[in-house]
């Protein structure tokens, strides 16, 4: 028979039925079907019409009133760091100094032929003053030496054997990028703050390419049953107790071990100048290797507000409530960030801020400032993470120059860390200017999410919860112990639930120029999906985070599904 002139209708290789589906292009789920062909999303439609698109070859995914959604991504993680601390010696799932020393001393036995006892996850909150000390650690482990990043990586905790081997003693001055925190005789303590940790891991040994590479695959398949499709690895390079992982996502990607879209984030390094740009362009040029892509240059410009290194307009205050003389460090000369900014900006690289304090965010916009000044406007879609505190006369900067606010909306709570080691040092005018979400949204920001994981939870539907509710979910213990029920943090801040979810799923596939082809669910674009075992629209916003994923597609490729 001859052609008809008919067109072939495409048989559908997965319908998606019974349920609601967040498209991300409106503001509330709608009732519809979804068909997947090839990879693709085939049809958003009423259930005959996608029915009709079956066969008896194609999966019938029943939502049983479930929510489809884009796949969750994560502008701001740490995969590789992550995954080798998930298989090594790790304290993130402990509370209590009794269960970190515990998981110390046992790891130490099952590991008789470690030189070095490596790992990390500890917080902050759980010590005295958020400093632990080396006798704590050579009580469990006194003949080798330890040492144990923390959760949010600015710090790290060693032992007596350890500062002894790495030649750090009384005499030992603090980098100018971090400090040594110290006994009354100059003795170090035990705990060392972002520079000086590197005084220490320089000399143990970092993980193998091997041990890089399986990290990497454990923390993608945890992504996966998190509902996490694509992300940004905000650290690609060598940085204190870590190998470089460039080559870890290369060889993953070249070995189609990869399935997620990956965008890496070349690490700026603040030991140099502007002579490292050739050296970052050349990365770029060989790091496009099937779905990772380093186009993007991550630049850190303060600390963290917990050991007083974010980088603040007016001084920390002391346990009194008086001014000091410290407001934080700006890791790189304000007029050098400005050069490279540009420069970078001119080279065409996506530019990804560390910037938490207000001084940092400020520097960081006149930085892109001038860039816009210089080069004029582009596609490079810049982005600037954590964001704890912004000045209010810069909230609305970010929309006018076309750059994003980079959140991490599980920080944005009462819990010890914020209540004990954060407020009573900013004061509570300060204090109030945090994670402004809702004013940045306000203002016309556009707002991408991440969850800087391993610093805390990558549970996209724990973040949701923190952004809408402002308060930590139940199923998400703060840091030093059971929950327990607190006021919303600043609650005229919240985000609605329609825009947290943006912001994991189109704002971050803006940031990561996947947006032609994620980020929401339309005919055409990759069949990136996610299956909710319930709506949390049709639930009151403090169950948000009961919510659990059942099932992840990447290109209508089940990657995850749950066991009942």
């Amino acid at each position: 028979m001859g052609n008809t002139g008919q067109p072939v209708k495409q048989r559908a290789d997965t319908v998606f039925i019974g349920g609601r589906v967040f498209t991300g292009t409106s503001s509330a789920p709608v009732d519809a079907a979804v068909a997947v062909a090839k990879g693709r999303i085939l049809a958003v439609a009423d259930a005959s019409t996608v029915r009709s698109l079956a066969d008896s070859s194609t999966e019938v995914v029943d939502l049983a009133g479930g929510l489809l959604l884009p796949g969750f991504q994560d502008a701001h993680v740490h995969p590789v760091v992550a995954g080798v601390q998930m298989l090594g010696c790790d304290l993130a799932e402990e509370r209590t100094i009794d269960g970190y020393l515990a998981v110390v001393a046992a790891y130490a036995k099952d590991h008789p032929d470690a030189s070095w006892i490596r790992g990390g996850g500890w917080s902050m909150d759980v010590f005295p003053g958020g400093t632990p000390t080396r006798a704590m650690l050579d009580a469990v482990v006194p003949d080798r030496p330890v040492v144990l990043t923390n959760r949010d990586g600015h710090g790290a905790w060693a032992n007596t054997r350890a500062f002894h081997l790495a030649g750090v003693d009384r005499t030992t001055p603090d980098p100018p990028d971090g400090r040594i925190e110290r006994e009354a005789d100059g003795t170090p303590a035990g705990t060392l703050q972002e520079g000086a940790v590197d005084l220490v891991t320089r000399h143990a040994p970092i993980a193998t390419a091997d041990e890089s590479h399986a990290g990497l695959l454990a923390a993608q398949e945890h992504l996966f049953s998190l509902g996490v499709t694509s992300w940004q690895d905000a650290m690609i390079g060598a940085f204190p107790g870590n190998p470089d992982n460039f080559g870890v996502y290369l060889r993953a990607a070249r070995e189609g071990a990869l399935r997620a879209r990956v965008v890496g984030a070349l690490w700026w390094d603040r030991e140099r100048g502007l002579e490292q740009i050739p050296d970052l362009e050349e990365r770029r040029r060989t790091g496009r290797v099937g779905r990772f892509n380093a186009t993007s240059v991550k630049i850190m410009q303060d600390g963290i507000a917990e050991n007083f290194t974010a980088g603040m307009l007016e001084p920390y205050l002391d346990g009194c409530g008086c001014a000091t003389g410290n407001s934080g460090l700006s890791f790189i000369d304000p007029q050098l960030l400005t050069e490279a900014v540009s420069r970078l900006d001119r080279s065409g690289f996506q530019l990804h801020f560390h910037a938490l304090g207000d001084r940092a965010v400020r520097e960081v916009l006149d930085a892109l400032t001038a860039a816009r000044d210089a080069n004029g406007a582009n596609d490079n879609r810049h982005h600037l993470a954590h964001l704890q505190i912004v000045h209010p006369d810069d909230i609305g900067r970010f929309a006018s120059l076309g750059a994003a606010a980079n959140i991490q909306a599980l920080w944005a709570a009462h819990e010890p860390q914020m209540d004990e080691l954060t407020i009573p040092f900013l004061g509570p005018e300060r204090a109030a200017l945090q994670y402004p979400f809702g004013d940045l949204q306000r203002a016309g920001a556009r707002l991408v999410a991440g969850s800087d994981w391993s610093v805390s939870s990558p549970n996209p539907l724990w973040g949701i919860h923190v952004a809408v509710n402002r308060a930590v979910p139940d199923e998400a213990p703060n840091a030093a112990g059971s929950h327990q029920p607190c006021p919303p943090f600043f609650p005229e801040q919240a985000l609605t639930l329609s825009q947290a979810l943006t912001a994991y799923t189109a704002g971050s596939a803006w940031a990561n120029h996947l947006d032609d082809v994620t980020g929401t669910v339309e005919a055409g674009k990759y069949a990136d999906l996610v299956v909710l075992d319930r709506d949390p629209f049709a639930h009151p916003s403090e169950e948000i985070a009961e919510a659990r994923v059942s099932r992840t597609y990447i290109d209508g490729e089940l990657v995850f599904a749950a066991t009942s």
